[in-house]
């Protein structure tokens, strides 16, 4: 069973209930970020699905565009431009299909895509071996071909985090929410003289905060966290978590 939570104390408190209220014994291990994938590229493709058994063969042949979602949108953008036939209209829900499907799992770590744009511009078919299954899995194909040309990129996610301390602890704070690539956004003053400190930290900078807050601050600092966007992992991180999860690429031949 994987528990979802907005960070290690969320997940806690859930851990804590189900031993304390329900009687679960549970061996729970550390939490993972939720990362998730994205391209950054575009390109056009052209995948042909083939395939011949002995009796009735596979066949599915498409051309599509394969790019970023547009500003704003989760999820799968899909649109058909295909003229005269060429790809018949019972097929084209099964290439949406086919893409809806293979987004679960990216082409970098096996991360979920967060939105993709697919244009299908056109293709071709087999009278008899063409059918639903043939054109999903020429789609799901074409995700991981065309995919890795789309310099893909890893995005984490970026909490919005609020510290409310007591004047002398701010200097201590403010350098370890940067040591923990912390971007400080706002600072002001409560009507007591304590000092409010937020800025956009990334999760996996997050785990054992509140133990490191309580120490920096003798006790008298606390924190609040809620989730607000996804954005690119640095390079040389991704890296890191793409050769740790040991996902590997595997071709539809293999």
């Amino acid at each position: 069973t994987v528990i979802s939570g907005m960070g290690e104390l969320h997940l806690d408190i859930i851990v804590d209930r189900l031993r304390r209220e329900f009687g679960v014994e549970i061996n729970q291990g550390a939490p993972h970020v939720n990362y998730k994938e994205a391209i950054t590229g575009s390109i056009q493709h052209r995948e042909v699905f083939k395939k011949q058994t002995g009796g009735r063969g596979k066949f599915a042949d498409i051309v599509v565009e394969i790019g970023p979602a547009d500003p704003g949108v989760t999820g799968l953008q899909f649109d058909s431009q295909v003229k005269g036939g060429n790809v018949p209209k019972e097929f084209i829900p099964s290439v949406q299909k086919g893409f809806e499907s293979a987004m679960a799992n990216g082409v970098l770590a096996g991360f979920e895509v967060q939105s993709l744009k697919v244009t299908l511009l056109d293709g071709s078919y087999h009278p008899v071996d063409s059918d639903q299954l043939s054109f999903e899995m020429a789609a799901r194909m074409a995700f991981r071909h065309a995919c890795r040309k789309c310099s893909p990129v890893l995005l984490e996610p970026i909490m919005d985090l609020e510290v409310v301390t007591p004047e002398e602890y701010m200097g201590e704070i403010v350098g370890d929410l940067n040591r923990r690539r912390g971007q400080i956004t706002a600072m002001d003053s409560t009507s007591t003289g304590a000092r409010i400190v937020k800025a956009f930290v990334p999760l996996s900078e997050q785990f054992g905060y509140v133990t490191v807050l309580r120490t920096l601050s003798s006790g008298r600092a606390a924190s609040t966290m809620s989730f607000d966007h996804y954005a690119e992992v640095p390079s040389a991180m991704a890296k890191d978590i793409v050769e740790k999860s040991g996902y590997r690429f595997v071709s539809d031949d293999e």
